[in-house]
């Protein structure tokens, strides 16, 4: 069975299977979700844990060997695997599919991983876990959710937020939920229960947005103009390579390409963008870009970032950042003229 994060709890409430794959990027979910599985399987009598971490030259073999063998006191057991790579090699796939198509009733299984690729998830491997057990995959907290996830935090304190003061709170932590988390912490030692206003969030509250290179290309695809700029500064702040900045709009770019050529030849933007393979998390903006771009406009957009790439390279005497953002800008929707080369 395939879930969310957001229905593991449900889940865990009807019962335990005998193994889990939790999968995510963010660490503080992914963390959460596996202690809300060992506080559930501590409840059931599961009282040992287990630990392996797997890297280079991992055995298997003696994991599978530990997993059959009962402890001096014959105790119901955790058997928790770790994997930094989603992908454990025919060895691990074998043994983890053994671990799930022969469950014991002494051991239930948690497998921990890095965010799964659509190669990873339809591997043999997970579909043997989505067969026997719940296989739990952990999305990032977006913009738009975010306030919504501080307000339930804050009310899991006693603590009643505002829409001004979660909203800020939310533009202040942007993509650092550790950070969000902290900031909550923080509140809630800071503040007796009760409302929650913005002036509490200035003066209590850090700046510790931290942002994604892809997070550029989704506000200029829905033409949020100041939140891509934003986003684009922070960035520039953190000294992230301006190459990295680059391949993520490009790369939205090419797809919009793509994908309106396959709309001319009488497709829907749904099957287009799947063909393409679009991630799915970015289909909803680029619906916007897509209603909004002319194929003119996104050639010109194109050329842009052909000049940004000549600038970073030092073709063109002009200074990358500058292009950049200009190129965000009009991505957004925004008319400017373009400056020329010295």
């Amino acid at each position: 069975m395939k879930i969310t994060g957001d229905n593991l709890a449900s889940s865990l409430s009807r019962g335990l299977a005998p193994i889990y794959l939790v999968s995510g990027d963010d660490p503080l979910l992914v963390n959460e979700a596996a202690d809300a599985f060992r506080a559930r399987a501590r409840a059931d009598g599961f009282t040992e844990r287990d630990l392996h971490v797997v890297e280079r030259g991992f055995d298997w073999d003696a994991l599978i060997a530990e997993s059959r063998a009962l402890s001096l006191f014959a105790q119901r057991k955790i058997v928790e695997i770790r994997m930094t790579n989603p992908t454990p090699g025919d060895q691990g796939a074998n043994a983890i599919i053994e671990l799930a198509e022969q469950p014991s009733a002494d051991n239930v299984v948690l497998v921990i991983t890095g965010k799964m690729d659509g190669r990873v998830q339809n591997s043999k491997w997970v579909s043997a876990i989505d067969k026997r057990g719940v296989v739990t995959q952990i999305w990032p907290i977006d913009l738009a959710r975010l306030p919504g996830w501080i307000r339930e935090r804050l009310g899991r304190h006693g603590l009643k937020a505002d829409a001004e003061a979660a909203g800020l709170l939310a533009e202040r932590v942007e993509g650092n939920l550790l950070a969000a988390h902290q900031e909550v912490e923080k509140l809630a030692l800071l503040l007796p229960p009760g409302p929650v206003t913005a002036e509490t969030v200035i003066d209590a509250v850090a700046d510790s947005a931290r942002f994604d290179v892809l997070q550029v290309g989704e506000a200029a695809m829905r033409g949020q103009t100041s939140r891509a700029l934003r986003v684009l500064e922070g960035l520039r702040g953190e000294d992230v390579e301006i190459v990295l900045v680059l391949w993520a709009v490009n790369k939205d770019l090419q797809w919009i390409a793509q994908v309106q050529h396959l709309m001319k030849q009488g497709q829907s933007a749904d099957v287009a963008m799947n063909a393409v393979y679009v991630w799915r998390p970015r289909q909803a903006a680029m619906k916007q870009a897509l209603a909004r771009l002319k194929p003119g406009a996104l050639r010109g957009l194109l050329l842009d970032a052909a000049r940004v790439d000549r600038a970073i390279k030092g073709v063109l005497r002009i200074d990358p950042w500058v292009e950049m953002e200009g190129l965000v800008a009009r991505f957004c929707g925004v008319r400017l003229a373009r400056a020329r080369a010295a």
